[in-house]
């Protein structure tokens, strides 16, 4: 077993080191750069009539889906980067999946630009305008809420007590080799749907699921490495909160701003009674 934790770990090491290098970080800025350019460019040819056919057909008039796809190219990013915290703390995971809901509600904000005609005017958008302010507001809350929930976390000295930490941490390091595996499928299946005109919904929503599953297959593998009830429980809340974060996602708007509140505080609360629960253990 040892030697197989020893394989996965040669694997998913250089790979997490190569990604998170910050040479490659600041390629991929100035790739978001050429590529927002890009896009505003082709739009403009596309509305004055200038692009063939076939690709005017698959290229959008409004100048706002420009935006729309900077941001997407920065969640699929995050959700990458997602993957390799995996397999550290619950606590750091959960953060991340937050981060990239705080940027999923600011993507849907700019999103509800590429329905408004051009110029921009307010007749006849009060609701999308509404639709902004809420996710955009909701967006500033949850991650206000996310800096009071990285303020109070704590190493707990019963985190440090895995029968097995090598072991646990290999275990989590060969799900998220198997969830880069699936994320990577999922988005060239989507990107084949995009350039076939395939009406498909956002895969980064669908991913999310997986996300849920693989919460809770983390959850039940710790309890192979650390049988505690309370570390189970402290982990299975986790968990509920990636779930209400799947909700968030697919709720209208003003519920999915509600959603992902709930979501926040329901991980500060948990975080604040789970090591009120440790501390007295300790004492």
């Amino acid at each position: 077993m040892d030697n197989l934790f020893a394989r996965i770990t040669y694997i998913f090491d250089p790979l997490q080191t190569f990604y998170e290098h910050e040479r490659l970080y600041r390629k991929f800025s100035i790739a978001l750069v050429f590529l927002f350019l890009c896009n505003l460019v082709i739009i403009e040819l596309n509305r004055r009539g200038l692009l063939p056919g076939g690709l005017a057909a698959l290229t959008p008039k409004n100048h706002f889906f420009a935006v729309h796809a900077a941001f997407t190219v920065i969640l699929v990013l995050e959700v990458i980067s997602l993957i390799f915290v995996l397999p550290c703390s619950f606590s750091r995971s959960l953060g991340k999946q937050f981060e990239i809901l705080s940027l999923i509600l600011i993507r849907n904000a700019f999103k509800e630009l590429s329905y408004f005609s051009e110029p921009l005017g307010y007749e006849g958008n009060e609701e999308k305008i509404m639709h902004i302010l809420a996710t955009g507001f909701g967006a500033l809350l949850i991650f206000t809420l996310l800096g009071v929930y990285y303020k109070i976390q704590k190493r707990n000295e019963e985190d440090r007590q895995h029968m097995d930490l090598y072991g646990f941490v290999a275990s989590k390091k060969a799900i998220s080799l198997l969830l880069l595996i699936s994320f990577c499928c999922m988005g060239a299946y989507s990107i084949y749907q995009s350039l076939s005109g395939i009406e498909h919904a956002d895969f980064l929503h669908g991913f999310y699921t997986q996300l849920i599953l693989t919460d809770i297959l983390i959850v039940l593998v710790s309890q192979c490495f650390h049988p505690s009830a309370k570390m189970i429980f402290r982990n299975s809340g986790y968990a509920l909160s990636t779930l209400m974060i799947r909700l968030a996602l697919v709720a209208p708007v003003y519920y999915n701003v509600l959603l992902g509140s709930a979501a926040m505080v329901f991980a500060i609360l948990l975080t604040l009674v789970s090591q009120h629960l440790f501390l007295q253990k300790q004492r």
